[in-house]
């Protein structure tokens, strides 16, 4: 993350049960917090009652929380948690402690306090997630900070600014967006340019400028003499002008009419520009495609690098295998450097700059803000790239899901879902997950 998280901390709790104990419990969850590279805000103290709970509900108020995480240490009623969601602006986490079976006494019952509070938060309106474990449990840290990292994006997407240049070809109904819709629910704001107005800020690009992203991605790809230099120029100033878009509107993400004009009017691909842009983390998706910049978005949030969007365009049940494609998108970091990293031109068009190489093996985790049935979902999969010669020319690399393949192509289909997905090293999987129960939207799982 750009910045620390921060994660506010309360603990509730009644008198009439073991307090010692539960001090005891508190100590112990406040020492785990700490292993958190986080800001933590807040009091470990037990808070009885409500002036206790005001009093810390006025230090709260006071900071940008990205969880509140209410330790549910003794039984309470849920007054106190209410007024806590009510007043603070952050997603809350209810943490109960798990109790020891002594045959004797009930020290905590610390699950039905979480009960309750999850009923009355449920009635309110509030939404919230919830963490039943020992604070030295392995897992425990894990989902702190993946509702933590959700919580930041969630703020994250409520500033974002999407610029859309051109619109998206037609037929390409999976690439359509709906203005109003983005900014109900997410807070996400789209501007729109015609693609004409790139091409005019593209044609004044000082050559001095393209001189030096030249240099540049012939240190990175290393064969850009092979290529015809007017049209490659043409695109290395299409990346400038994308650039200084970004710079002057403050936009977060990209969204590009990439065909067929930039061939046929401009004289460049628009791929490899793209792809640099990705790497900056400032995310491009071709087609136009709003939501597929989004979805980049949100996997780039949650693992602070570099993610991209693609297609997926084979699928072979006999090695249980897929592809993931795209012309030339996707982002330097990921290639794998065991293999060809060159700069190229697209293969139907042949005009440059397109990446081309395979895409590194490693642990994955797949995103898609979907439309389809004319519901907004979360499409969330995982799965493995693993090593493999190029499949197709650009960048693509051959993935292993976590579900037969042939499962996967069939949820595909049968759901309606769009012909591009976003992807990303590592696994933000409960990240995802934890964003969709915050902003209140069903998940479909892919894998």
């Amino acid at each position: 993350m750009t910045n620390k998280l921060t994660i506010g901390v309360v603990a509730l709790a009644r008198p009439t049960f073991d307090v010692p104990y539960a001090k005891q419990v508190v100590t112990s969850a406040w020492e785990t917090l700490q292993g958190l590279v986080v800001n933590i805000a807040g009091s470990k103290d037990l808070l009885f009652d409500a002036p206790a709970v005001e009093s810390v509900i006025s230090v709260l108020q006071k900071q940008r929380l990205d969880l509140l995480v209410i330790m549910q240490v003794t039984f309470s009623d849920a007054t106190m948690t209410v007024k806590l969601a009510d007043s603070i602006d952050a997603p809350v986490l209810l943490w109960s402690f798990p109790e020891h079976r002594s045959g004797g006494r009930l020290r905590l019952n610390s699950v039905c306090g979480i009960n309750l509070a999850a009923h009355a938060l449920t009635r309110a309106g509030h939404t919230f997630s919830f963490l039943h474990r020992d604070a030295d449990e392995k897992e425990t840290l894990q989902v702190i900070l993946d509702s933590a990292k959700a919580g930041n994006l969630k703020r994250i997407l409520a500033g974002t600014r999407i610029g859309v240049i051109g619109q998206h070809p037609e037929g390409f109904d999976t690439c359509t967006y709906d203005t109003e819709l983005l900014s109900s629910l997410f807070g996400v704001s789209v501007d729109f340019m015609e693609l004409q107005a790139l091409f005019e800020r593209a044609k004044w690009i000082p050559a001095a400028e393209t001189d030096v992203v030249y240099a540049r991605v012939q240190a990175d790809l290393g064969n850009l003499e092979a290529l015809a230099q007017e049209p490659l120029r043409k695109s290395l100033k299409i990346y400038s002008a994308l650039r200084r878009l970004a710079i002057e509107n403050k936009y977060n993400g990209l969204a590009v009419r990439c065909w067929p004009e930039m061939f046929t009017e401009f004289g460049c691909a628009a791929c490899g520009p793209m792809a640099m842009m990705n790497q900056e983390m400032i995310p491009c998706a071709c087609e136009a495609d709003v939501y597929g910049t989004i979805s980049t978005l949100m996997l780039q949030g949650l693992n602070d690098a570099p993610a991209f969007m693609t297609d997926m365009v084979d699928f072979n049940p006999k090695d249980n295998s897929a592809v993931f494609w795209h012309c030339g998108l996707a982002p330097l970091s990921m290639a794998d450097k065991e293999g060809p990293i060159r700069a190229t031109i697209h293969s139907n068009r042949k005009l440059p700059l397109l990446n081309e190489f395979s895409l590194k093996p490693g642990r994955i985790t797949i995103a898609r803000l979907s439309q389809s049935k004319n519901i907004v979902r979360l499409v969330i999969g995982s799965g493995e790239m693993i090593r493999a010669p190029m499949s197709f020319s650009g960048t693509s690399g051959v993935v292993r899901f976590d579900r037969p393949v042939e499962e996967v192509l069939e949820t595909i289909i049968m759901e309606g879902l769009e012909h591009h997905v976003s992807m990303a090293y590592g696994d933000c999987s409960e990240g995802l997950k934890k964003l969709a129960a915050i902003m209140d939207i069903p998940i479909l799982h892919l894998c």
